[in-house]
C-alpha cells in the first residue's frame, strides 16, 4: 500500500494499493487476450467509444479539475485548462480512428499489384509523469484505442487518482474490458522490465525524464519493441531587438509559470537582448513579485505548490548555487505560510551560459535570464543544448523569427506566443529529448505497423 499526497496541504488522500509483478502479469494477459478482438473492431466502433468518453470528459470537468489539483497542486484555472486540452485528445482520435490511411497500386514494371495496410502494433505498455495527471494519459491512450492496440497503463504514484476516474469514464463509454489495464506502483524498475522482457508486448511509449528514457530504450532493445520517447527539455526563450517587451513578458509568464514551471515544455533559458531587456526584465520582476505562491483553489495565487518536498528541496539548492555562480536575484514573489511544498515564483538575471545550472530543467518558478549584446551570439546559445524538445522567440520581424526557428534543433517552436500544445499537432522533440510524436496524425502513427502485400494478376 502506499499514499497519495495534496502537495498544498501534505495531507493524505488515498491510500493505494500497491501492484506487483503478478498484478503486472494479469494486466498484460489481459490486454493480450483482449488484442484480437479489438484490433479487428470497425473502426467506426473505437471511434464511438472515444466520442462518448470526450463528451463524459467533458460532463465531468469540474470533478476532474478539484482532483487535479488536489493531487498536483495545480492552480484551478490551470487545471481546468489541462481537463479541456486532455478531452481534445479523446476528440481528434475519435476522428482520426475512421481514417487510418493505405494505398494500392500496380508495380512500376507491371504484372502485380501492391496493397499496403497499416495494422495495429499490439499490446502497449503506457507510461505517464504526474506533471499533467490527465492529459499525459488521453495523449497516449486516445491514440492507442483508435490504432486498435490494448495496454497496460502506469500512471505516476505520486498522481494516480485522476487516471482511475478518467479510466471509469473510459469504461462506462463502451471500451471493452481488458482493452486497457492499470497498474501503480512506488517501485516502477522491476514491473517495467518484466513487462519490456514479455514477448506479448509490443511497444512502450515513455514521458518522463531523460535518464529514465535511455534505460528503457535499452531494455526495450533486447526485443526490439516500438519505442516512443518524450523526455527532459531545456526549452531557450528568445526575447529579440525587435520584440515587444510587453508582449513577450505576456508570453513569458505563460511559458514559464503555467503549472508553477512543472513541464517539460517550460521556458528553461530565457535569452534576451540587451537593447530591451531593462524594460522587458523590470516588467517581468513587477509581475514576479505579484505571483504568490498559494493553494489552487486560492483565486489569487499566481503559483501553486510544487509537487513535493524534495522538489521544493532541489529547487531550493540550485537557487542558491547558480546565484554563488555569480548570478543576481531580481525578484522573488511571496509565499503563503503552512506545510505544503511551496517555493516562491523567482527571477534570476546575470545568468551565464556556462553556468553551474546549465542544461539542468528547473522544473520550478524560477525565470532563469541571460543577456546578449549581440543576436547571433543568443541564436547560438539558444541553439547549444543538447536537448531539442521546444523553443519561444518572441519578434517584431516574423520572417527573421521563422529563420532562426529553422536553426534550432528542435521538435516545436512557438513563434510570440508562450502556448504551443495542441492536440491537433505533433508534440515531441529530438536529440536528447526523445523521438516519436504525440497529438496530430503522427501520434497515431506510432501505433501502427505498415503491411505490405503482393498480388500478381
Amino acid at each position: 500500500m502506499f499514499t497519495v499526497a495534496d502537495p498544498a496541504t501534505t495531507a493524505t488522500l488515498a491510500v493505494i494499493e500497491q501492484s506487483g509483478l503478478g498484478e503486472a502479469d494479469a494486466a498484460l494477459a489481459a490486454a493480450d487476450s483482449a488484442s484480437g478482438a479489438w484490433a479487428s473492431a470497425p473502426p467506426r466502433v473505437r471511434s464511438d467509444v472515444l466520442r462518448r468518453c470526450y463528451e463524459l470528459v467533458s460532463e465531468a470537468a469540474d470533478e476532474l479539475a478539484a482532483m487535479i489539483v488536489a493531487e498536483a497542486g495545480k492552480r484551478m484555472s490551470d487545471a481546468r485548462a489541462e481537463v479541456a486540452y486532455a478531452a481534445e485528445f479523446l476528440r481528434w482520435y475519435s476522428e482520426e480512428a475512421v481514417r487510418v490511411p493505405g494505398r494500392f497500386g500496380s508495380l512500376p514494371e507491371g504484372g502485380g499489384t501492391m496493397y499496403v495496410s497499416r495494422r495495429p502494433v499490439g499490446p502497449c505498455l503506457l507510461l505517464t509523469p504526474w506533471n499533467f495527471p490527465l492529459a499525459m494519459v488521453t495523449r497516449k491512450v486516445a491514440p492507442a484505442v483508435a490504432a486498435g492496440c490494448t495496454a497496460v497503463l502506469k500512471p505516476s504514484e505520486l498522481t494516480p487518482l485522476t487516471c482511475y476516474r478518467f479510466v471509469d469514464l473510459l469504461e462506462a463509454a463502451g471500451l471493452p474490458a481488458g482493452v486497457l489495464n492499470v497498474v501503480t506502483t512506488t517501485n516502477p524498475g522491476p514491473l517495467v522490465e518484466r513487462l519490456l522482457s514479455d514477448p506479448r508486448l509490443r511497444k512502450v511509449s515513455f514521458t518522463g525524464s531523460t535518464p529514465v528514457g535511455r534505460t528503457l530504450m535499452r531494455q526495450a532493445a533486447e526485443r526490439m519493441l516500438r519505442t516512443s520517447m518524450e523526455l527532459g527539455g531545456d526549452a531557450p526563450l528568445l526575447v529579440l531587438a525587435d520584440a515587444d517587451p510587453a508582449a513577450a513578458v505576456a508570453g513569458t509568464l505563460v511559458a514559464k509559470f503555467r503549472g508553477s514551471g512543472q513541464a517539460c515544455t517550460a521556458a528553461n533559458r530565457i535569452l534576451v537582448h540587451s537593447s530591451v531587456a531593462g524594460e522587458y526584465l523590470d516588467r517581468l520582476a513587477e509581475r514576479v513579485i505579484a505571483m504568490r505562491a498559494g493553494t489552487g483553489t486560492d483565486p489569487s495565487s499566481g503559483t501553486g505548490p510544487l509537487i513535493n518536498a524534495a522538489a521544493v528541496a532541489r529547487t531550493r539548492r540550485r537557487v542558491e548555487e547558480v546565484l554563488a555562480d555569480g548570478a543576481e536575484l531580481l525578484a522573488q514573489g511571496p509565499t503563503t505560510t503552512g506545510p505544503g511544498c511551496f517555493f516562491p515564483a523567482t527571477l534570476i538575471g546575470g545568468v551565464r551560459p556556462d553556468s553551474v545550472v546549465a542544461g539542468v530543467e528547473w522544473f520550478a518558478p524560477v525565470a532563469a535570464v541571460s543577456v546578449f549584446d549581440d543576436e547571433e551570439e543568443l541564436v547560438a546559445a539558444a541553439a547549444s543544448s543538447d536537448s531539442g524538445l521546444a523553443s519561444y522567440i518572441f519578434t517584431g520581424d516574423i520572417a527573421k523569427g521563422r529563420r532562426i526557428a529553422s536553426r534550432l534543433e528542435v521538435g516545436m517552436t512557438a513563434l510570440n506566443t508562450g502556448l504551443l500544445s495542441n492536440a491537433a499537432a505533433p508534440f515531441g522533440g529530438v536529440k536528447l529529448s526523445g523521438h516519436g510524436r504525440e497529438g496530430g496524425s503522427e501520434g497515431l502513427d506510432e501505433y501502427l505497423e505498415t503491411h505490405y502485400r503482393l498480388e500478381y494478376n
